[in-house]
Formats: structure tokens, sequence, C-alpha cells
């Protein structure tokens, strides 16, 4: 019996290490993350406004990657549909999600999550309530044909 417990403990512990890598790895790890070309410049001084329409969207989520939840407003953005982890230019399409104000540390550590410049843009565009905003979208058609088998 007391074999039995220590190897139960002993795989309870490996699996949490696991999972804390996984999450360490995935939220916060800058390792994998080799940005091309010129990214946009970021002010640590500004706030920023973000649409996130994602997994953004969950307070856990932007906690782990940001450090902080931070508070996200319901906002839609008209001209646009989401498909699977992306958002498509569609006429009379709107897709929701919420704004979120960051610093310039967390909006790094935002593009650093969703890849910028490997596997989404940041691109400036409108919400429906007229105000301007950063949203990410994939960049390259065959993240985009591997996302939607994943999210099948």
């Amino acid at each position: 019996m007391k074999k039995f417990l220590q190897r139960a403990l002993l795989t309870v512990s490996a699996l949490i290490i696991l999972a804390v890598g996984y999450l360490w790895l995935t939220f916060v790890s800058p390792l994998g993350y080799k940005p091309s070309g010129e990214l946009p410049a970021i002010d640590d001084n500004a706030s920023y406004s973000v649409f996130v329409y994602g997994t953004l969207k969950k307070p856990w989520v932007r906690a782990l990657v940001m450090g902080r939840a931070g508070t996200g407003k319901p906002a839609t953005l008209p001209g646009y549909q989401k498909d699977a982890l992306d958002i498509k230019p569609t006429p009379g399409a709107v897709t929701e999600g919420l704004v979120i104000t960051v610093t310039g540390t967390e909006l790094r550590a935002l593009d650093r999550y969703e890849r910028l410049g490997v596997r989404y843009q940041r691109v400036q565009l409108t919400l429906a309530n007229g105000q301007s905003a950063w949203v990410y979208q994939l960049m390259d058609p065959l993240v985009q044909e591997l996302t939607n088998e994943l999210t099948d």
C-alpha cells in the first residue's frame, strides 16, 4: 500500500509539473517566439485598446498572459466574422468581443502570446462605437488551415 501511494504521489507531482510547464511555455515564455521583420513600435508610457474575440476574452487567460485580468468591456467589430481562431472581412457580419485597455508592457506580452509577426498580425480597426482598437488577425493561410483542422 505504501508503494502504491508513493507512485500515485509521484505521478500526480509529475502531472502538476507538466501542466505548470505547459502553461508557462504557452502563456509567458519567450522561447520559440522569433518574430520576423519589423514589429509596430510600442510606447511604454501609452495605453492601448485591444479588441479580443477568442481565448483572450477569458479573464484567467489574460491574467496568465499579462499578469492581470483587467476589465473587458463588451464591444462589436462590424464587417468581420469570427472563423475559428481568426476574423475575416465579411460584409454585414459582426464579431462580438471585449475591449481591454493595456500598457505597453502588457501589449508586448499579448504580442508574444499571439506570436505577432509569426502567426498573427496586429491591425488597427474601428469598432461599432467608433473607437479604434488593435485586433489580432491570422497571417498565414496554412496556419488558418491547421487551426480549422484542430477546431473541427
